[in-house]
């Protein structure tokens, strides 16, 4: 259809265009360029130049952005009242390039303008330029909607993934451990038979039995040893099982070593036991040592699982309303710390913390605070090298409490200093980060009556984050 069959009715269908004086609409019609799309068409791609404002005559055009490699709806635009049937480079846009992907739903028919045009629409008729600013006003609002949508869903997917992660250790060592634990309790009914066999009385276990808590007491208050007492230790009960001829039993230094025996202990522990029975004592003994180690190895296990999750309900704020409610900011902020643990040991970071003792408790909307720390933290680590340094602070007033991040990174360039929390502006990489955004950090923060600046330097920056104690109105 050419552009000669278009009419003022046709036009006057067009919600952005009702009400409009024929001849107005007759200028649009002679200086429009018409075009078909079929439908599924890809109209513009991501890059592309935008020097045209299209009227929609018919169908629909989806647009979307490239999200992480993958292409994410954003918006449909279509002939109704929230888009007003009119798109693409808008009268007082600063958009050049297409930041997405545009694809025709249906067959589309659309006339299209030149911004060369723009300057004598405006003077033609003011009024419709100020109500077409008025639809980019709500486009740029649903667009901004739509990609923080995104970006914390983003944020929770990176979160789940690295709390998934830390479950992942302590559960797949409690599965190794209820394993290895069977297998020595099942030991445990040879080794009792030998023992018996070898007419070991009541008397003798409970000797066993106090040397073993003996240990074990002793054990929770004494300083750990080095990696080269350890092995010296270790060589030292390798030589006494050697010469009691217990080195080829399947007995090892390691075990006891463990368990706080030096030499010795076993001398000592031994002499009180024939020396035909040696072999089923010590074997015996090593079993019982190993299975309590094993125990000991669960219980930290499943405390990790339990402190993870309550570090997770914590920090989402599960239970709770979203209402000001008092909270240790200290605690937040460990639980922060406990949650993105995966990321600072990848990088071996060392966290250094100087907390106010005294801290009083901060009225908050907790859930977003933490989302504060959460994207204060992400952002030190990002920044970071390997084996980088992260302090943290907390500072007690009268009135107010004053939080620091201070990490020893690459720095963030004195020229955008001043645009880091701006919307949606970023110096990451697409896909890193939690995507949650300083603006964000800012917004909650104002929120809560605070104040958020930050200094930086090669080598150090510093956030610093001031909340008041005084309830928020």
């Amino acid at each position: 259809m050419k552009i000669e069959n278009i009419t003022i009715e046709d036009l006057k269908k067009v919600v952005v265009l009702k009400g409009l004086p024929d001849e107005h609409l007759q200028w649009i019609l002679d200086h429009s360029i018409y075009n078909e799309y079929d439908d599924g068409t890809l109209i513009f791609k991501k890059g592309d130049p935008m020097d045209m404002m299209w009227i929609l005559l018919e169908g629909k055009i989806t647009f979307y952005m490239d999200e992480n490699g993958s292409k994410v709806h954003f918006y449909t635009f279509e002939n109704e009242e929230t888009t007003g049937g009119v798109g693409g480079l808008l009268p007082y846009s600063r958009m050049k390039n297409s930041p997405g992907y545009a694809y025709a739903l249906g067959n589309v028919r659309r006339l299209e303008i030149h911004k060369d045009h723009f300057l004598e629409l405006e003077h033609m008729n003011p009024e419709l330029v100020q109500r077409i600013v008025g639809y980019m006003t709500e486009r740029a609002r649903s667009f901004a909607t739509v990609k923080l949508q995104h970006e914390k869903v983003s944020a929770l997917g990176k979160l789940a993934a690295g709390i998934a992660h830390e479950l992942n250790n302590p559960a797949s060592a409690i599965n190794r451990i209820s394993s290895e634990l069977t297998k020595r309790l099942e030991k445990n009914y040879q080794l009792t038979e030998d023992l018996i066999a070898n007419n070991i009385n009541t008397d003798q276990l409970k000797f066993i039995g106090y040397i073993v808590d003996a240990k074990n007491k002793d054990s929770d208050g004494k300083k750990k040893i080095t990696a080269i007492e350890r092995m010296n230790r270790e060589d030292e009960i390798f030589d006494w099982l050697d010469k009691k001829g217990l080195s080829e039993d399947l007995i090892t230094g390691e075990t006891f070593v463990d368990a706080g025996f030096t030499s010795e202990d076993l001398d000592g522990f031994c002499s009180v036991f024939e020396k035909d029975s040696l072999k089923y004592i010590m074997n015996w003994l090593e079993n019982l040592l190993s299975s309590k180690k094993i125990l000991q190895d669960l219980e930290e296990a499943s405390s990790r699982i339990s402190h993870l999750v309550g570090a997770i309900k914590s920090h989402v704020h599960m239970d709770k309303t979203n209402e000001l409610q008092p909270t240790d900011l200290n605690k937040d902020i460990e639980n922060t710390l406990t949650l993105l643990g995966h990321k600072l040991r990848e990088k071996n970071i060392q966290v250094k913390k100087l907390y106010c003792e005294n801290l009083t408790e901060v009225p908050a909307y907790i859930g977003e605070l933490n989302q504060v720390w959460t994207n204060i933290i992400d952002n030190a680590v990002y920044a970071l090298e390997k084996n980088g340094e992260l302090s943290i602070e907390t500072i007690c007033n009268d009135n107010s409490v004053t939080v620091k991040f201070i990490d020893n990174g690459v720095g963030i360039p004195e020229d955008i200093q001043s645009r880091i929390f701006d919307p949606f502006f970023t110096t990451k990489k697409v896909g890193d980060g939690t995507g949650i955004g300083l603006d964000l950090v800012n917004r909650i923060v104002k929120r809560h009556n605070g104040e958020i600046s930050v200094n930086s330097k090669p080598g150090r920056t510093e956030f610093i984050i001031n909340l008041p104690i005084s309830e928020i109105k």
